[in-house]
């Protein structure tokens, strides 16, 4: 967690996700292990595997294209966070 920023102390919050958005959770859960790394960090996520992570989330093809735009927000808004984590490191 650490190399991207996270502490366990950031996931102490429960949330909740709306019915909409629970694929859309699920398929960004999936893709954890799937972020492209630069040298300054983490700079995006590996769409090559998104349509695979997606059948196997089960997501009907009628749904991906909306599905994609909800990953890219939650893609861009982990992005943000996690530069800002680093920018406060020590």
């Amino acid at each position: 967690m650490a190399v991207f920023g996270f502490s366990p102390e950031d996931y102490d919050e429960t949330f909740e996700v709306w019915p909409d958005n629970w694929k859309s959770f699920l398929v960004m859960d999936s893709m954890w292990t799937q972020w492209r790394i630069g040298t300054c960090g983490a700079t995006g996520l590996d769409y090559g595997v998104l349509p695979d992570v997606m059948k196997l989330v089960g997501v009907p093809a009628k749904d991906r294209p909306r599905i994609f735009q909800d990953i890219r927000v939650m893609e861009s808004e982990a992005i943000a966070v996690m530069a800002k984590a680093r920018d406060n490191s020590p």
